[in-house]
């Protein structure tokens, strides 16, 4: 008896006529850092060879510019000469090797490049880019057009089988067809159809010159989530002559990357846009594609199953595990590393000009660099902790071959990890542990709970990694002992009540996380988070934005920090701004320059500048009447068995937060694990 395929929506093919994807999941595109350099390129072949062999049905790779200003970055990805398109054979030979279909996207940055030289639709500076951007004349625009279609033939000439046109994320097409950014009075503006006649016009151009046997693929702004933007309407009428001039499948786009609403990070709810992409679904009679915030197979099977959409783009849950479909297709769901939506190895790297990777899987974008083979000499090796850092040595030990142990003394896995999953918007966290628990199980890996190792313990193996993290730093000050003063740990992981007003000491990475913990509960509904965030139909309101709705928080929280610098500003690139917002939002008292001065029965003493942005002004007296006082002052490495083990004459190896003490550092944690086993 033939066993029932596991998601049969997500994994059926699609026929497009001319050519069949294999399944419906796409890895949607995203700027990797080795699109730039085209000596990179045999490295950017490993890694989507890797996707391609993991079963994805259609790649997209980062965005290439049509002309030189167009560029995103300096000297950045381009395809504008047969040399480039030359160079490219080894990537799209590598994807064809393991059957697997790639397009090459084409992006003109408009405005959002970061040069002093790139074009756009009118001199309007983008709010987050440096430079602003020159006028096109009607010339240029013209000769973009163009330019973008010649792009695609040079693809074409590459091997690939098609073109994705980035029509989305505030990058020039969209510029060019809302008004905010475009203020022309020619053939090219002045009304929403002379707007979009740009875009129509590319693919019309693209299409006569490619023929009918490639992949169209145009990435549509369904949502831009700025003031002054397309209606729905518009968006509606421009799928329907994007159609027409020849686009094969509309992939989905949503805000723009200076809107005030978050799209991607991790408090986003799943899918959370599917619902827009059912409505262009209703528009078109071509393959349309979801995307944002999916990152389980049973979310995208439903998605599919459910008529919202043919397709589903998938972009950091393919770095976060390259073999996703592999493993959905053969019944091993339970093994995927599920994208957390942490952003901190992907786009904060992206963003930082470095190459992109992922938190949960060092191994993305080094796949050439980073390799786990099986181990010709199997070692017994104990690993001390299980937080992100032990887990995942234990986990890769195992793999390679190695016979593991794994001591906790907790009776549960997770460490930090295991806080992080209570604060509200990062309930996704449970993921990772839920996937170590269970690669812990398949490759063996004993397991010793509720143990605190000895030295006794660890004699007898061959090997020894301690990860035994961090615990809370309690600094020297008076009344540091009193009933009201409350550790991080003792707030998020032992449940210790907390009184209505509260004082948060320290606003890095943790003080942020915990004063959401006592702001919200867990859990938001996608119509909670919507209204908190302004968006609705863009079909009531242009762009989907609309004014906010004040969600009443649980309790009043004063965030202090010693620093007179603007609060979060150590926060991830692409993520801090919501935490900040967040907080913003929910009336939280932000306070820098504080020095402690003690804590009494009144609350908390302190001192702060007469003038906040003067650190040397004169300083005034405060006291604020707190219930609690909440330590987030940092955290200190548990090294007490690094001697004891050292001494036994064997490998010692300290990892994750026992050999540096960083506030939610379990990126360098988990890649640090990953190297020592790829070592051991």
């Amino acid at each position: 008896m033939t066993k029932p395929q596991p998601y049969p929506h997500l994994l059926s093919p699609l026929d497009l006529g001319f050519t069949e994807l294999r399944n419906r999941v796409v890895m949607g595109s995203m700027h990797t850092g080795m699109e730039d350099k085209l000596k990179d390129l045999p490295k950017l072949a490993a890694y989507f060879a890797e996707r391609a062999r993991g079963g994805v049905g259609l790649i997209v790779t980062g965005g290439y510019a049509p002309t030189k200003r167009g560029w995103l970055l300096p000297f950045g990805s381009e395809m504008t000469n047969a040399r480039q398109a030359d160079k490219h054979q080894v990537v799209t030979d590598a994807v064809h090797a393991y059957d697997g279909k790639i397009l090459l996207q084409v992006l003109h940055a408009g405005r959002y490049g970061y040069t002093p030289f790139n074009l756009a639709p009118s001199r309007k500076k983008s709010p987050i880019t440096p430079f602003r951007p020159w006028a096109m004349s009607t010339k240029q625009v013209d000769h973009t057009v163009s330019a973008f279609a010649k792009a695609a033939k040079l693809a074409k000439d590459a091997g690939y089988d098609g073109v994705e046109i980035m029509g989305s994320e505030g990058y020039l097409i969209n510029q060019m067809l809302a008004a905010r950014t475009n203020d022309r009075t020619d053939a090219w503006g002045g009304t929403a159809e002379k707007r979009m006649r740009f875009p129509v016009e590319i693919v019309a151009r693209t299409r006569e010159l490619v023929g009918d046997d490639f992949i169209l693929q145009y990435r549509i702004s369904l949502l831009d989530l700025v003031d002054n933007a397309q209606t729905w309407q518009e968006t509606a009428e421009l799928a329907k002559k994007l159609e027409a001039a020849g686009t094969t499948i509309l992939n989905t786009g949503i805000g723009w990357h200076e809107a005030r609403v978050p799209t991607i990070v991790t408090s986003v709810p799943r899918a959370a846009f599917a619902w827009t992409t059912a409505k262009l679904k209703d528009e078109v009679g071509i393959p349309v594609v979801a995307s944002n915030r999916i990152n389980k197979p049973e979310t995208a099977e439903e998605i599919i199953a459910s008529g919202q959409a043919d397709l589903v783009s998938m972009a950091r849950p393919l770095l976060a595990d390259a073999e996703f479909v592999k493993k959905a297709q053969e019944g091993r769901s339970e093994e995927i590393i599920t994208c957390i939506a942490c952003n901190q190895a992907c786009l904060d790297h992206t963003f930082a000009n470095k190459r992109a990777s992922c938190m949960l899987n060092p191994r993305s974008g080094h796949e050439t660099e980073l390799v786990l083979l099986p181990t010709r000499t199997v070692k017994h090796i104990a690993v001390v902790g299980a937080g992100p850092a032990g887990l995942a040595a234990a986990v890769e030990l195992a793999g390679r071959g190695h016979r593991v142990e794994l001591f906790e003394e907790s009776g549960e896995i997770g460490g930090q990890f295991k806080l992080a999953a209570k604060i509200p918007g990062k309930e996704e966290f449970v993921e990772t542990i839920r996937y170590y628990e269970h690669m812990l199980d398949l490759r063996n890996v004993k397991t010793h709970m509720g143990v605190r190792a000895s030295v006794d313990d660890l004699r007898h193996f061959d090997e020894v990694v301690l990860a035994t993290g961090v615990e809370p730093r309690v600094p020297s000050i008076t009344g540091i002992d009193h009933p009201k003063v409350v550790t991080y740990q003792q707030v998020v992981g032992e449940g210790v009540p907390v009184g209505q007003r509260v004082a948060v000491m320290g606003a890095g990475g943790i003080g942020f996380d915990v004063s959401e913990f006592l702001l919200h509960d867990v859990g938001e509904s996608l119509d909670h988070w919507m209204q908190r965030w302004g968006v609705t139909d863009p079909e009531q309101e242009r762009g989907g934005l609309t004014d906010k709705v004040k969600i009443t928080p649980r309790r009043e929280v004063i965030l202090l920090q010693r620093k007179a610098s603007a609060h979060g500003k150590g926060l991830g690139k692409t993520s801090g701004w919501v935490h900040r917002q967040t907080l913003k939002d929910s009336g939280v008292q932000f306070v820098g320059g504080a020095e402690y001065v003690r804590v009494d029965d009144d609350g908390l003493h302190i001192t702060v500048p007469v003038d906040p942005k003067d650190e040397k002004s004169e300083r005034e007296a405060k006291v604020l009447p707190v219930d609690t006082v909440v330590l987030c002052t940092g955290q200190e490495s548990v090294r007490d068995l690094v001697p004891l083990t050292e001494a036994l004459g064997k490998p010692v190896h300290v990892i994750g937060g026992a050999d540096v003490a960083a506030e939610l550092d379990a990126k360098r944690a988990i890649k640090q694990a990953t190297e020592l086993a790829a070592r051991l």
